[in-house]
């Protein structure tokens, strides 16, 4: 890699364990708190806006600082900003688990998206450097499908902990890992940086703070309202910022976004098809779970078994998803899965009811799992082979950033449509709420639908189970060789 120490290529096989647990870990805990989420309104006596704090505190600190996570890595270190990563996620799990009230949970919850924002774009770029050519594409493609299982498996595994012991334990159950991951880290990854030699402190800067005014009035929206003066305050300094990060970055010599990857079209698609499929699942995802438990009365572990026609699928099919990739291109199975995911929401929101039998919910959950599984397992490949190898970094931390934007936004604005139509106050009223919620989750999916379809073709050749991908995209002139095995 150019301009690189190769990062874990001594270990490869220790490589991707130790990443793969880690962005596993990180990534479960965007939807395992769901599940818990009834049962934390009752024990700490929340609000609907503490709930709504209690997820997004960790995605509102996880999606402004996953950019500053990939660019200090690739300045000072990815594996020693990993380990601190580590560390950070392991103490703020453990404030989690030891939580007396809603303040206290939102704050660890905080620390805890703070360590996740240094974890996961760096696992992808560590994993990226340790694989040897002709084994990149099937390590990437299994690193996104462990991504997605992660997501999928949250609200089963919160669950089955929640009623199994407390909901205290889904976030215990990370301290153990963690403490186990940090020393296996620091021995077993060799450490690498970027290219850059100066560290971009001034667009570091802009765009952490221009993302916190835009995420949190997003987060605010639902309580405060879109015409608030809080919201329409912080969102416009959200927004004034990132116009001057843009106009920043064009004229700093290492900038820590180079803004010509934004003008590739295969990136810049595949980035907005991530950031719409986050809306819509995560939003959805994040009533569908309170509705088994409020409205259909299952407690938190008969309704995660209740999910697993949705969350078994990715185990089945993303073995799938990685060689359809491989033979048809990103593009196709992209489209497909977002395809399939928008189908079963829709289904989900034509068919419920406060006495709607489960079986009438199964199929749908089936064809989201499915998309879902068709939809991470290309996306790390798919958003790789649009950069250079020595942009990796920050390629990462932009597509999860932009998918972690996606699910604040998806949960805020979902929140408010239901809380404009419904209410917890009954069955029928929570799912007045709900069916309109879902629908416009399904709208947005849909168009993520046309994203994909945007992402140029790439046309294979070679021999021997090689294969040269070439970026059919003339504005960004960025050819990237990868092999297949």
């Amino acid at each position: 890699m150019t301009g690189t120490t190769q990062g874990g290529a001594k270990h490869p096989a220790w490589t991707f364990a130790i990443t793969s647990i880690a962005v596993f870990m990180t990534a479960l805990d965007n939807l395992v708190v769901t599940t818990a989420l009834p049962t934390i309104r009752a024990h700490l006596h929340a609000s609907l806006s503490g709930l709504e704090w209690t997820v997004n505190a960790y995605t509102l600190t996880f999606a402004v600082l996953l950019l500053s996570g990939a660019t200090i890595g690739d300045r000072f270190g990815r594996r020693r900003l990993f380990v601190g990563g580590l560390v950070l996620f392991t103490l703020g799990s453990a404030g989690s688990a030891l939580s007396q009230g809603v303040a206290q949970l939102v704050a660890a919850r905080a620390v805890q998206g703070v360590g996740a924002a240094i974890v996961t774009p760096l696992t992808l770029t560590l994993l990226a450097a340790a694989m040897p050519r002709e084994r990149r594409a099937v390590a990437l493609g299994a690193w996104g499908a462990i991504a997605g299982l992660a997501v999928a498996v949250g609200p089963l595994v919160g669950g089955a902990i929640v009623e199994g012991v407390s909901w205290q334990w889904i976030f215990w159950v990370n301290v153990p890992i963690g403490l186990v991951l940090v020393p296996l880290a620091y021995g077993r990854l060799t450490e690498s940086r970027g290219p850059a030699k100066n560290l971009d402190f001034g667009g570091l800067v802009l765009a952490s703070a221009g993302l916190f005014g835009v995420v949190y009035a997003l987060v605010r929206s639902s309580s405060r309202g879109w015409g608030s003066a809080e919201v329409s305050a912080t969102l416009s300094a959200g927004l004034v910022l990132l116009v001057a990060f843009a106009f920043y970055e064009r004229r700093v010599a290492e900038p820590m976004l180079p803004l010509r990857l934004l003008r590739s079209r295969g990136f810049s698609a595949a980035n907005l098809a991530s950031m719409l499929m986050a809306f819509g699942m995560f939003g959805s995802i994040f009533l569908l779970a309170q509705f088994l438990q409020i409205v259909q009365g299952y407690s938190p572990l008969a309704a995660g078994v209740r999910t697993l026609p949705w969350t078994a699928m990715p185990m089945l099919v993303a073995p799938l998803g990685g060689i359809l990739t491989q033979r048809l291109g990103g593009r196709p199975v992209l489209a497909t899965g977002l395809a399939l995911q928008a189908v079963g929401l829709a289904w989900v929101a034509a068919v419920t009811s406060p006495t709607v039998p489960y079986w009438q919910l199964v199929p749908a959950f089936i064809i989201s799992g499915i998309g879902m599984a068709l939809f991470f397992a290309p996306m790390a490949s798919t958003v790789l082979g649009t950069v250079a190898d020595a942009e990796e970094g920050i390629a990462s931390g932009v597509n999860n950033a932009i998918r972690e934007l996606g699910g604040v936004l998806g949960i805020a604005v979902l929140s408010s449509v239901f809380s404009a139509h419904g209410s917890y106050a009954s069955g029928h009223s929570f799912v007045s709420g709900l069916v309109p919620a879902v629908y416009v989750g399904v709208g947005v999916v849909a168009v993520s639908v046309v994203a994909a379809l945007a992402i140029p073709r790439s046309r294979q050749a070679g021999r021997g189970g090689e294969a040269q991908t070439i970026e059919a995209d003339g504005k960004a002139g960025v050819r990237t060789l990868q092999a297949i095995s």
